[in-house]
């Protein structure tokens, strides 16, 4: 099968529903979006995510760039438009054909980068440990326990959204170079097809 990479810019909302989905569709849109529009190029995406999406607070302050491969002949169906420079084409997508849109995604949507804003908190939905916690709270708690390799590996099971969409944050802020190779081969051993991007 023939495929074609596509990118998505989204906030943090939406990356946790497409998380809770075991990364492999979109949520459906709301009633106030009536077009789903993936982009064709990481740069584009990065554009929107960064200049866009961090100063949303709708977005969380955050913009994450997510990457999946869709069946190209379904996406021969699509018109390119072009909304702007060179690099600014995407696919519109009607709302109500985003969940025959998923059925023909053929690999599991990837976070491949993140953008911060100033007002990011990074507090996110669905934890037990990380509860009321932001995201320099939760740096604290996994940096007490890296040397431990069994905590390490529960706390990651029970926060999994958490680590993916915060890990470069905290990467940015606080977590030494050393502790995240720690982590990387710890995530490896727990989530052995789940990519932590970085």
């Amino acid at each position: 099968m023939n495929t074609k990479t596509l990118f998505r810019p989204v906030g943090l909302k939406e990356m946790e529903l497409i998380l809770d989905t075991q990364s492999t569709q979109f949520p459906p849109r709301l009633e106030w979006q009536p077009i789903f529009y993936p982009v064709l190029n990481e740069a584009y995406a990065a554009q929107i995510a960064n200049d866009w999406n961090t100063k949303d607070a709708f977005s969380g302050y955050c913009g994450f760039v997510t990457q999946f491969e869709v069946d190209a002949t379904y996406l021969s169906k699509f018109k390119v438009e072009n909304v702007g420079g060179a690099m600014h084409n995407e696919l519109w997508v009607p709302s109500e054909e985003l969940a025959e849109f998923n059925q023909h995604i053929v690999k599991p949507i990837q976070l491949i980068d993140a953008f911060y804003g100033e007002k990011y908190v990074g507090m996110v939905e669905n934890v037990s440990t990380f509860k009321g916690s932001n995201a320099l709270q939760q740096l604290e708690k996994v940096q007490a326990v890296l040397e431990a390799q069994k905590a390490l590996q529960k706390l990651m099971k029970s926060e999994r959204n958490a680590f993916l969409v915060n890990v470069r944050f905290w990467l940015k802020n606080g977590l030494t170079q050393e502790n995240l190779v720690k982590l990387k081969g710890t995530w490896v051993e727990v989530f052995e097809d789940i990519w932590l991007h970085l």
